[in-house]
């Protein structure tokens, strides 16, 4: 399921990255890559507040979509 579908607070695992190679990319730079745990911490204006590797990173809902947990 996408990212943005997830409930608040719940440890998932990436199983897949969708996009193009630049969006991809952009993710993989922030820490998101196939087998790590991400955590949604808040959802604020639109944006998801998620935790991954340790550091918070807010992400548009456009692109957490394409993170599939």
């Amino acid at each position: 399921m996408p990212l943005i579908l997830a409930n608040t607070g719940q440890n998932m695992s990436i199983k897949k990255i969708r996009g193009n190679d630049e969006t991809k990319k952009f993710l993989s730079s922030l820490g998101f890559i196939v087998g790590e745990t991400v955590n949604i911490i808040s959802e604020i204006a639109g944006s998801l507040i998620i935790k991954v590797k340790g550091s918070r990173v807010a992400l548009d809902k456009s692109i957490a979509s394409r993170i599939i947990v």
